[in-house]
């Protein structure tokens, strides 16, 4: 209990030293709003991103407002969360938005309240965005994909499992893996949609399995999709004999890869994109300069670190 006391204390010190001096004076008078693409409940990600949110709203004594559309394809649910915030006149955007140009009318609206706008795990194209807070997806897309190179040693056939496609980060990390994949020699012969939906995923891999026999590995854009598609080659009986690589290395699939069902995951940082969302919305508002891109790293997860992201 002591060690976790004096963590806390000193994550809000080191916010504190890098948001510099005189930040956080009268921040409770603003009102940040967390907009996340999908809800933090039966999501490990988007709960990530909120806790890294919340984390350092409380630690900076900042006001938050947090919310997200039913599902990730929700789009007018997103844009109306929004629209109703910026009427309410919070103060700042931090967004993970459901489509990378359906919102930017939307953004023009806070714009014109002179509302900063800040875009996390998703880039978005609105030409006013303050900063773009994520992970390089299509550099963890080339991670995964290089992964199943190197398991089959550039020989065999490998499908896609594809998210919500009008989502960036998703055709980002579709791109990487394929195009590391095509690159080592392996032959893409399926490349299909299952919304970042677990029972779609599995749905999805029994088809693959039926119509694409000789498929012996699978990229899949996000975690959800790869334990879906674990479900269905296990009920199959073909565990080992076809490799699952996910993305996201929620503790389930850090679970399963220890177990082996699946065998690697590529690992963001969500809770950091909360965090530095938080962080750099309240610099904004106190007329600190702010980068343009900061980039929250990924990290291959396999049997011989996939423990310490099964917690």
């Amino acid at each position: 209990m002591v060690r976790r006391i004096i963590g806390i204390v000193g994550t809000v010190l080191l916010t504190l030293a890098l948001l510099g001096p005189g930040v956080s004076e009268g921040a409770a008078k603003y009102t940040i709003l967390l907009s996340m693409k999908g809800p933090g409940s039966g999501n490990p990600f988007w709960a990530a991103v909120e806790r890294g949110a919340r984390d350092t709203a409380t630690a900076l004594g900042v006001n938050l407002v947090v919310l997200a559309p039913p599902a990730e394809t929700d789009v007018q649910a997103q844009i109306g969360q929004i629209e109703d915030q910026i009427a309410k006149r919070v103060s700042a955007i931090v967004v993970a938005p459901t489509d990378v140009s359906a919102l930017n009318t939307t953004f023009d609206k806070a714009r014109a309240q002179k509302i900063p706008v800040l875009f996390v795990d998703t880039d978005g194209t609105w030409r006013y965005k303050l900063t773009f807070i994520g992970t390089d997806n299509r550099a963890g897309g080339v991670l995964g994909g290089k992964f199943l190179c190197g398991a089959f040693k550039g020989k065999g056939d490998v499908a896609i499992i594809t998210g919500v496609m009008t989502t960036q980060s998703i055709r980002s990390r579709v791109e990487g893996a394929r195009a590391a994949m095509k690159s080592c020699g392996l032959r893409v012969v399926a490349e299909l949609p299952a919304n970042s939906d677990r029972a779609l995923g599995q749905q999805v891999m029994e088809d693959i399995l039926t119509s694409k026999p000789t498929v012996k590995g699978i990229f899949a854009a996000n975690d959800l999709m790869a334990l879906g598609a674990a479900e269905a080659v296990t009920s199959r009986g073909r565990t080992g004999k076809v490799l699952i690589v996910g993305f996201d290395a929620i503790p389930e699939a850090a679970q399963a890869i220890l177990s082996g069902t699946m065998a690697a995951s590529v690992a963001q940082s969500p809770y950091n994109m909360g965090k530095f969302g938080v962080q750099n919305a309240l610099k904004a508002l106190t007329k600190k300069s702010v980068a343009k891109r900061i980039d929250t790293g990924t990290v291959l997860v396999t049997k011989k670190n996939a423990a310490q992201y099964a917690k």
